[in-house]
């Protein structure tokens, strides 16, 4: 089996499976869909170093461990890349639907 991406009790899919699922995976790599209804907001889970490739324009709020917040403005195809692991909770600001996909690097 392989190893999980993001260790112990912070794997998005398993925290907030109605925001978050696996796509595909193998040893090296977890691809995630992400949707996002209308004002919907998550729970605080992590993810591994990866890429997020926005399928729909965004305004999100997320939620930081200590609690600092940070606003995401995203643009339909744009990509964006996280060199570390994180944590947050996204909240959707916006009143339409997001999408995005997250390929997440496994260690």
């Amino acid at each position: 089996m392989a190893e999980q991406p993001y260790p112990g009790s912070r794997d998005a899919v398993k925290l907030d499976p109605r925001h978050y699922q696996v796509e595909y995976e193998n040893d090296r790599l977890r691809v995630l869909r992400v949707k996002f209804g209308p004002n919907e907001k998550s729970v605080m889970h992590g993810h591994p170093p990866g890429v997020v490739i926005v399928l729909s324009d965004c305004d999100f709020r997320a939620y930081l461990p200590r609690g600092e917040t940070k606003n995401i403005l995203g643009k339909r195809g744009e990509v964006i890349g996280y060199d570390a692991p994180f944590e947050h909770l996204p909240e959707n600001l916006s009143a339409t639907p997001f999408e995005a996909i997250f390929v997440e690097v496994k260690g």
